[in-house]
């Protein structure tokens, strides 16, 4: 059986060096939708609170880099754990989430943890849980939890795991927004780590079931937060506590993400639909947790 769900969750944990520097924050900023126009800042390039994102004297980290952070993908650890041996066509990001225990510094050596604590049978498919804990000399920085979608790995009679559901309010969004994606986003986000050919190889897109490439889950988590974090949290990435998300359907290049946000007392929920497909579900059960 490729899922060994047993050897898998009682591996030994592994570590992994992680490196990084402004260079690489830059570029993952970039990759999801920094210096671009937006309907909050239609010239962008000069802003003083764009150039937080893109300018090196100035830069703050946007706490989803931690997913990208030197290199180390969550979903290419949990690829490659013991026990774990999935056709790459198969696999679809399923959830994220991010908690961050102090502000991300802009350059760092760092070690990471990683461990998968289950895999859940959802019949048709599993759902390999990855866990990611990053600290460097001074403590712990980030948790990574990731959950890895592999179609066509269910039925081996494990735990079918949690299904709860965020129930967004019964009332208007406090505000909603858009992002444009554009045309080369996919191949601009890839460099930051994320090499899957599911998002540039048309031929690969159609072997997993897609007629084209499609955008990398976690560049739509990027381009999210980054959204809620310039328009309900004055632009400041330190008030990020967590942040979670359910990747509830795809995003192509060149669509435009329609971004409704609700506010409640020390969290943001959200909800992201594709606007040029009928409001097509892409990012569900999602909370930004904050200070």
């Amino acid at each position: 059986m490729p899922i060994d769900a047993a050897k898998a969750t009682s591996a030994e944990p592994r570590t992994t060096e992680l490196a990084w520097d402004h260079k690489d924050v830059q570029l993952y900023h970039l990759g999801i939708g920094a210096g671009a126009a937006t309907p909050e800042k239609p010239h962008p390039a000069t802003d003083p609170d764009e150039l937080r994102y893109t300018l090196e004297s100035a830069l703050q980290v946007l706490p989803a880099f931690a997913t990208v952070a030197g290199g180390g993908m969550a979903v290419a650890g949990g690829l490659a754990a013991p026990g774990i041996d999935v056709d790459l066509a198969a696999v679809l990001h399923g959830g994220q989430t991010v908690t961050v225990h102090r502000a991300l510094p802009v350059s760092g050596r760092a070690t990471q943890t990683s461990s998968v604590p289950a895999v859940y049978d959802k019949g048709k498919a599993a759902v390999i849980v990855l866990r990611s804990e990053v600290a460097d000399d001074d403590g712990p920085l980030w948790t990574c939890d990731t959950q890895i979608f592999v179609r066509g790995e269910g039925g081996f009679g494990g735990e079918r795991g949690p299904s709860a559901r965020l129930e967004l309010p019964d009332r208007a969004p406090d505000l909603h927004t858009e992002r444009h994606i554009r045309p080369d986003q996919a191949l601009l986000y890839r460099l930051s780590g994320d090499w899957n050919p599911l998002h540039a190889d048309p031929e690969f897109a159609k072997l997993a079931g897609f007629d084209r490439p499609i955008l990398h889950g976690l560049c739509t988590y990027g381009v999210t937060l980054k959204a809620v974090v310039d328009t309900l949290l004055g632009g400041d990435v330190t008030r990020v506590r967590s942040y979670t998300t359910r990747f509830a359907g795809v995003v192509f290049p060149g669509e435009t993400l329609r971004i409704r946000l609700w506010q409640e007392p020390g969290r943001v929920l959200v909800s992201v639909t594709a606007a040029d497909r009928d409001e097509a579900p892409v990012l569900a059960d999602t909370v930004v947790e904050h200070s």
